[in-house]
């Protein structure tokens, strides 16, 4: 592999009360956003910005014909009964970071709430949230930019396959047959080759399957609207919990399996808690960040945080692995010494990995577009805070477990005095132990702890 370190002799532990401290820092900071948010006396449903994913809500792509006004489709949203700050208006990205030409994204919340304010009951606000409350809201609030001309007709942008079926029927004086046909190839035209939006009527006169006789009644009856609604996805709040708990419980449980196995790997609990304590390091830090900056969780930020919860573990285990090869050949040195050798001897291999992960991140950033906005961010946090956490909270956290556990031993078979004596780095029979390398980790490591064998070679 490719040296970019050579004979590096860094002492990161060395450091670490520094950089726990930092991290300490970083987490308070999360917190009290968290509970700024949370108990700052606005009505927040949560102190995170939640996407439509777990929030509940609409979520809504509107076409228009020119530039659109975002102030102006607020105003018409919030004569609707929608709360203004509720509404959040934001340019649509495509796959590759560019703006489809005149379109927005509108996110409106649960409005369930806002019609029974508006006198429906609990039973039919439920009803017209399960038929889409938020397009209805949408569409009365874009009629507002069509002009007055237009009042009484069709806007053959907004209506459906159906209606627009009947329409034909009874104002264009078609048969059911010659109907159905003109308006599946209306709508195919104007889905699929005009991406969502008719410009101007006379689009419509000249497209195969539509009757040449029904001119006249398309100028006097129907009308092209200013803008229209190319998409729109709803889901419960009931669903948006469920997400949430169900994304809370996979951590969890990706977590405590990643403790089990780190611990059973290394036949030591010490390992695995300095893995797992990195890894929830990582998410909290993440998630402060997040509620700090208000960007938006939704569910591929939590693919962006399990990527990260294997990421910045198997950058652990690596380091771990070097320590347990280094047991075989320097059992007499002490733990800490070892895990500050084997972070140097892994460095390179460290920035490499994270490095061109971090490269592709930033690009994904600036050129992933909207849709992938917040996982990018997530992800470029979390690869900083990943390999940050791999060297200055998993190694310490591991250190002092296995201190812990070494003098716990040591007290048992030679006395709390002695072994405060021997932790501290007096010689005895337990020299393996009292360094930090504990009989268990050396079976590990496939090293004999026979007592007679450690005291011939000790000579």
């Amino acid at each position: 592999m490719i040296e970019i370190f050579k004979n590096a002799n860094y002492d990161f532990l060395g450091k670490k009360k520094i950089f726990i401290g930092l991290s300490w820092l970083l987490i308070l900071a999360g917190l009290v956003s968290v509970f700024y948010r949370a108990l700052d006396g606005k009505d927040h449903t949560s102190p995170f910005n939640l996407g439509v994913d777990f929030a509940g809500g609409t979520l809504a792509t509107v076409k228009f014909k020119s530039a659109p006004n975002p102030s102006v489709l607020r105003q018409a949203l919030e004569k609707q009964g929608i709360e203004g700050p509720k509404i959040i208006i934001q340019p649509v990205t495509d796959e590759i970071g560019q703006a489809p030409k005149n379109e927005i994204l509108v996110r409106l919340p649960n409005l369930v709430q806002v019609e029974r304010q508006q006198g429906q009951s609990e039973t039919a606000a439920k009803a017209l949230s399960d038929a889409d409350i938020g397009k209805q809201k949408i569409l009365a609030a874009l009629a507002t930019f069509n002009d007055a001309s237009t009042q009484g007709k069709v806007d053959i942008n907004t209506i459906g396959s159906d209606n627009l079926k009947s329409e034909l029927i009874g104002k264009a004086n078609l048969d059911p047959q010659s109907a159905e046909e003109a308006a599946r190839a209306i709508i195919d035209y104007r889905e699929i080759t005009r991406s969502g939006l008719i410009a101007d009527l006379s689009e419509v006169k000249n497209i195969n399957g539509v009757p040449p006789q029904i001119g006249e009644s398309l100028d006097k009856e129907f009308f092209a609207g200013f803008a229209a609604v190319k998409s729109a996805e709803a889901v419960s709040p009931q669903v948006g919990a469920d997400l949430r708990n169900s994304a809370i419980v996979v951590t969890l449980v990706s977590c405590i399996a990643m403790l089990v196995f780190v611990a059973f790997r290394f036949k030591s609990w010490g390992f695995g808690i300095g893995a797992v304590i990195a890894v929830v390091h990582d998410v909290l830090v993440t998630l402060g960040i997040f509620s700090i900056m208000q960007w938006e969780i939704n569910l591929t930020v939590v693919a962006a945080l399990l990527t990260l919860v294997g990421y910045s573990m198997n950058d652990t285990i690596v380091i771990f692995d070097r320590v347990r090869e280094m047991m075989k050949t320097k059992r007499r040195e002490g733990l800490e010494k070892l895990a500050n050798d084997a972070l140097n001897q892994t460095l390179s291999r460290t920035i490499i990995t994270s490095g061109l992960t971090f490269l592709t991140v930033c690009a994904m950033l600036v050129f992933g577009g909207e849709v992938l906005r917040s996982f990018s961010w997530c992800l470029f946090i979390g690869i900083l805070i990943g390999t940050y956490s791999s060297m200055y909270i998993a190694s310490p956290f591991m250190l002092w477990w296995e201190n812990w556990r070494s003098k716990k031993r040591a007290e048992k078979v030679i006395g709390p005095s002695r072994a405060t004596n021997s932790t501290s780095g007096s010689s005895d029979s337990l020299t393996t132990s009292s360094a930090g390398v504990t009989p268990e980790m050396l079976a590990a490591a496939g090293v004999s702890t026979s007592p007679r064998k450690l005291r011939r070679k000790g000579k």
